[in-house]
Protein backbone atom coordinates (compact mmCIF):
# COMPACT_ATOMS: atom_id res chain seq x y z
CA UNK A 1 0.00 0.00 0.00
CA UNK A 2 2.85 2.70 0.78
CA UNK A 3 3.94 1.99 -2.74
CA UNK A 4 0.69 2.85 -4.29
CA UNK A 5 0.61 6.03 -1.82
CA UNK A 6 4.07 7.19 -2.94
CA UNK A 7 2.93 7.24 -6.87
CA UNK A 8 0.15 9.08 -6.39
CA UNK A 9 2.09 11.83 -4.28
CA UNK A 10 4.52 12.07 -6.52
CA UNK A 11 2.03 12.02 -9.27
CA UNK A 12 -0.07 14.66 -7.64
CA UNK A 13 2.82 16.78 -7.32
CA UNK A 14 4.39 16.61 -11.10
CA UNK A 15 0.77 18.33 -11.51
CA UNK A 16 1.30 20.94 -8.20
CA UNK A 17 4.52 21.87 -9.45
CA UNK A 18 2.83 22.76 -13.16
CA UNK A 19 5.22 20.01 -14.92
CA UNK A 20 1.94 18.06 -16.26
CA UNK A 21 -1.34 19.69 -17.59
CA UNK A 22 -4.83 17.60 -17.89
CA UNK A 23 -3.59 16.37 -21.34
CA UNK A 24 -0.89 13.70 -19.38
CA UNK A 25 -4.74 12.50 -17.64
CA UNK A 26 -6.35 11.59 -20.47
CA UNK A 27 -3.27 9.70 -22.09
CA UNK A 28 -3.48 7.48 -18.64
CA UNK A 29 -7.09 7.22 -19.45
CA UNK A 30 -5.93 5.19 -22.31
CA UNK A 31 -4.35 2.66 -20.50
CA UNK A 32 -6.24 -0.74 -19.89
CA UNK A 33 -5.57 -4.60 -19.40
CA UNK A 34 -4.42 -4.59 -22.87
CA UNK A 35 -1.42 -2.23 -22.20
CA UNK A 36 -1.30 -1.23 -18.38
CA UNK A 37 1.97 0.70 -20.14
CA UNK A 38 0.64 2.88 -22.67
CA UNK A 39 1.53 6.26 -21.07
CA UNK A 40 4.90 5.56 -20.32
CA UNK A 41 5.19 3.84 -23.96
CA UNK A 42 4.34 7.49 -25.37
CA UNK A 43 6.34 9.99 -23.31
CA UNK A 44 9.07 7.84 -23.99
CA UNK A 45 8.38 8.13 -27.50
CA UNK A 46 7.89 11.58 -26.96
CA UNK A 47 11.68 11.64 -25.33
CA UNK A 48 13.10 9.94 -28.04
CA UNK A 49 11.44 12.16 -30.96
CA UNK A 50 11.92 15.42 -29.11
CA UNK A 51 15.55 15.07 -28.96
CA UNK A 52 16.03 14.91 -32.47
CA UNK A 53 14.27 18.63 -32.28
CA UNK A 54 16.15 19.71 -29.93
CA UNK A 55 19.62 18.52 -31.88
CA UNK A 56 17.91 20.16 -34.65
CA UNK A 57 17.23 23.91 -33.00
CA UNK A 58 21.07 24.16 -31.26
CA UNK A 59 22.39 23.53 -34.60
CA UNK A 60 20.29 26.10 -35.98
CA UNK A 61 20.91 28.73 -32.93
CA UNK A 62 24.68 27.93 -34.28
CA UNK A 63 23.73 29.48 -37.22
CA UNK A 64 24.53 32.82 -38.25
CA UNK A 65 22.22 35.08 -38.82
CA UNK A 66 20.01 32.92 -37.31
CA UNK A 67 16.56 31.65 -39.50
CA UNK A 68 13.94 32.51 -37.02
CA UNK A 69 11.12 30.98 -39.04
CA UNK A 70 12.82 27.79 -39.44
CA UNK A 71 13.50 28.20 -35.82
CA UNK A 72 9.82 28.87 -34.66
CA UNK A 73 8.63 25.71 -37.00
CA UNK A 74 10.66 23.25 -35.21
CA UNK A 75 9.90 24.83 -31.81
CA UNK A 76 6.00 24.49 -33.12
CA UNK A 77 6.54 20.86 -34.00
CA UNK A 78 8.44 20.55 -30.35
CA UNK A 79 5.73 22.69 -28.36
CA UNK A 80 2.94 20.22 -29.76
CA UNK A 81 4.59 16.99 -29.00
CA UNK A 82 5.23 18.56 -25.83
CA UNK A 83 1.03 18.99 -25.84
CA UNK A 84 0.25 15.33 -26.33
CA UNK A 85 1.93 14.06 -23.28
CA UNK A 86 0.95 17.08 -21.08
CA UNK A 87 3.96 18.53 -20.51
CA UNK A 88 2.80 22.04 -19.01
CA UNK A 89 5.90 23.87 -17.86
CA UNK A 90 8.27 22.58 -21.26
CA UNK A 91 5.30 23.91 -23.53
CA UNK A 92 4.84 27.00 -22.07
CA UNK A 93 8.79 27.60 -22.10
CA UNK A 94 8.25 26.82 -25.89
CA UNK A 95 6.13 29.77 -26.30
CA UNK A 96 8.13 31.97 -24.94
CA UNK A 97 10.78 31.00 -27.00
CA UNK A 98 8.62 31.13 -30.26
CA UNK A 99 7.44 35.07 -28.67
CA UNK A 100 11.40 36.01 -29.04
CA UNK A 101 11.73 34.37 -32.70
CA UNK A 102 8.56 36.53 -33.70
CA UNK A 103 10.16 39.49 -32.43
CA UNK A 104 13.38 38.35 -33.84
CA UNK A 105 15.52 38.41 -30.55
CA UNK A 106 18.04 35.96 -31.55
CA UNK A 107 19.97 36.59 -27.34
CA UNK A 108 16.03 35.64 -25.81
CA UNK A 109 15.75 32.56 -28.09
CA UNK A 110 19.23 31.50 -26.92
CA UNK A 111 18.61 32.05 -23.24
CA UNK A 112 14.82 30.64 -23.96
CA UNK A 113 16.58 27.65 -25.18
CA UNK A 114 18.14 27.03 -22.17
CA UNK A 115 15.38 27.28 -20.06
CA UNK A 116 13.31 24.63 -22.40
CA UNK A 117 16.30 22.42 -21.94
CA UNK A 118 16.14 23.09 -18.45
CA UNK A 119 12.73 22.23 -17.93
CA UNK A 120 12.93 19.25 -20.77
CA UNK A 121 15.41 17.53 -18.74
CA UNK A 122 13.50 17.96 -15.11
CA UNK A 123 10.31 16.26 -16.56
CA UNK A 124 12.36 13.68 -17.87
CA UNK A 125 13.63 12.73 -14.73
CA UNK A 126 10.74 13.20 -12.75
CA UNK A 127 8.64 11.10 -15.12
CA UNK A 128 11.05 8.37 -15.43
CA UNK A 129 11.08 8.42 -11.44
CA UNK A 130 7.49 8.17 -11.81
CA UNK A 131 6.98 5.83 -14.25
CA UNK A 132 9.86 3.19 -12.05
CA UNK A 133 8.13 3.92 -9.00
CA UNK A 134 4.76 2.80 -10.68
CA UNK A 135 5.71 -0.18 -12.56
CA UNK A 136 6.93 -1.05 -8.98
CA UNK A 137 3.36 -0.68 -7.50
CA UNK A 138 1.69 -2.81 -9.98
CA UNK A 139 -0.51 -1.89 -13.03
CA UNK A 140 -3.44 -0.94 -10.51
CA UNK A 141 -1.40 1.75 -9.46
CA UNK A 142 -3.03 3.97 -12.41
CA UNK A 143 -6.68 3.71 -11.35
CA UNK A 144 -5.10 6.67 -9.11
CA UNK A 145 -6.31 10.00 -10.62
CA UNK A 146 -5.00 13.31 -9.20
CA UNK A 147 -7.60 15.85 -8.02
CA UNK A 148 -8.61 18.28 -11.27
CA UNK A 149 -8.09 21.87 -11.01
Amino acid sequence: MERRRQVSVMRQSLFDQGYLDEQFIQLEELQDSDNPNFAEEVVTLFFRDSARLIVNIEQALECSPLDFNGLDNYMHQFKGSCSSIGAAKVKNESTQFREYCSAGNAEGCKMSFQQVKKEYSALRKKLENYFQVARQAGPTETACRPARN
